[in-house]
């Protein structure tokens, strides 16, 4: 194509249609705050659900199993006796916990006990 099949475009100049390069960092940065602000509140809510869950669950079977206990302590663990999750102590007078149960990756309520 040449300017004499088109003489309007003869002087025509395209404008910068290129990103600012500030434009785009505030952009993103926008878009990371605007993503955090979605999903954070979400996964706050639900660590708090499952860990009041857990220490629930965990003081009525130390209630029931380790009747002798001065309390009990709900702990995630990667690397627990029995894998990853939610396990179970008992505590005695002295601080020392001793392993009640799993309760697994998400905590329930207490099944019914024998």
């Amino acid at each position: 194509m040449t300017f004499d099949e088109h003489p309007e475009l003869a002087e025509y100049e395209p404008l910068d249609r290129s990103p600012n390069h500030r434009r785009m960092i505030a952009t993103r940065v926008f878009v990371v705050v605007a993503l955090a602000a979605l999903v954070l509140p979400g996964v706050l809510l639900t660590i708090n659900i499952q860990t009041a869950t857990a220490e629930s669950t965990c003081a009525v079977y130390v209630r029931q199993y380790e009747p002798d206990a001065t309390g009990s302590s709900a702990r995630f663990e990667l690397a627990g006796p029995v894998g990853p999750g939610w396990q179970c102590y008992a505590l005695n007078t002295e601080g020392d916990a001793t392993f009640v149960a799993p309760l697994g990756l998400i905590p329930s309520t207490p099944h019914r006990l024998p």
